[in-house]
């Protein structure tokens, strides 16, 4: 039975509900246990038709006739839409028979906007929004937007700051509800444990056909420990046994379940030198924390491999506020052949760029300064803010659009 834990208020309930105003369907997509249906169902309303997919009956007869199941629905709400892609052909045909807004409110823990029929499909008619596990403003009650505070030329105050101990804690339990629930590190990976397993052993067939099951969960260990780090195909499917065309087609199974990220160099015409090797990213620290079985005692001990596991814990936070701000946000990473680097950086629609350094250190020394005044000499006019997020409490100014901020800056703790 699962653990009871409060209900946190959603950034994006207000996107939802305001898609379904003036829009046929809007799916939000997400992964498993992030809190997808406690959230349609708040947005459903009595007079809406509730059908979930993980319901067997209910499955099949959306497998068997999906028209006759779409047939006469004045309005729905449809979760876990995966496990029956053929009810979006359905769906667009009730919709082009009648196209008031808000017929259909969809979820999905798989990205099927990946999948060219489904996009062309519903092209015109679907609004998608992502939901990921809960970020640090919403445990908060915080309504700050970090990435719209940056390119507004500030950064959230911080009366509070989460240091030491207390930010190991916070990252290593990452955002899962049912996760933060647990009131231990232990239980907690317990739950990454079942919750990566269940995923594995059943929604992985939802999104792709794989002849070997029992190969993911020992890619997904190696994957974990070259998180943040550029992708080397060959390599990685080397540790356990797979080509390097399989090897990325299972890091595009992942993707497609939102556990993690290819995260692409930031370049523009202007730079002849840069490195084209993505980067990946989990989408959550408190699973990667489990997957490296980081505990928060070895953290403490070991900041090296602490680092990586922060690394993780900001982009996902950055990557939640780019769901929900003003803006509209890209994130790469800066890499160039002289080995100077940026673990984040931030693009506007308008190419404007913030870059971000994450140490797991105190304090702050003049060569972290390095990535960012390389990134700001080549983005030049283009750069807007530079910050280092550190384990500490002040917010100071390091020169020129440079400053040094806590990590729980973030969410303005």
């Amino acid at each position: 039975m699962s653990a009871i834990y409060p209900l946190y208020p959603r950034h994006i309930v207000s996107r939802v509900a305001e898609a379904l105003t003036d829009t046929p369907v809007v799916m939000v997509v997400g992964p498993r246990q992030a809190g997808k249906t406690t959230l349609v169902r708040q947005l459903a309303g009595l007079e809406r038709k509730y059908f979930t997919l993980d319901d067997s009956l209910t499955l099949l007869s959306a497998q068997e006739d999906p028209v006759g199941m779409i047939r006469g629905l004045e309005s729905a709400t449809i979760d876990e839409i995966q496990r029956a892609p053929e009810l979006l052909l359905a769906i667009k045909k009730a919709v082009d028979e009648d196209r008031r807004p808000g017929r259909f409110l969809l979820t999905g823990s798989a990205n099927l906007m990946a999948l060219p029929t489904v996009a062309d499909s519903l092209a015109g008619r679907m609004e998608t929004l992502t939901l990921l596990p809960l970020s640090q403003s919403e445990l908060h009650g915080s309504t700050a937007n970090w990435l719209d505070e940056a390119f507004a030329g500030r950064l959230p105050t911080v009366s509070v700051p989460l240091i030491g101990k207390d930010l190991v804690e916070t990252v290593l339990r990452g955002g899962y509800p049912e996760a933060i629930s647990r009131p231990s590190q232990r239980r907690r990976s317990a739950w990454g444990r079942q919750y990566l397993d269940a995923l594995i052993q059943r929604d992985v067939r939802d999104v792709a056909s794989v002849d070997r099951l029992d190969q993911l969960p020992r890619f997904l260990k190696a994957l974990a420990q070259v998180s943040g780090q550029m992708c080397n195909y060959t390599q990685l499917g080397g540790q356990v046994g797979l080509d390097h065309k399989t090897a990325s087609r299972y890091i595009g199974i992942f993707e497609h379940m939102y556990l993690l990220k290819r995260v692409d160099a930031w370049a523009s015409n202007r730079l002849k030198r840069m490195v084209k090797t993505p980067k990946l990213q989990f989408i959550d620290s408190g699973l990667l924390a489990t997957l490296i079985d980081l505990t928060p005692e070895m953290a403490t001990q070991n900041r090296s491999r602490f680092g990586n596991v922060l690394e993780t814990f900001v982009y996902a936070e950055l990557l939640k506020h780019t769901t929900t701000s003003e803006g509209n946000y890209q994130l790469f990473y800066y890499r160039d052949h002289d080995q100077y680097e940026v673990d984040i950086v931030a693009e506007n629609s308008a190419g404007q760029l913030v870059g971000v350094e994450i140490k797991a250190a105190a304090t702050v020394k003049e060569s972290d300064l390095r990535g960012l005044k390389r990134l700001m000499a080549v983005a030049q006019e283009h750069f807007s803010t530079g910050v280092i997020l550190y384990d500490g409490s002040e917010t100071l100014p390091l020169g020129d659009r440079l400053w040094a901020a806590p990590i729980s800056s973030l969410w303005g703790a």
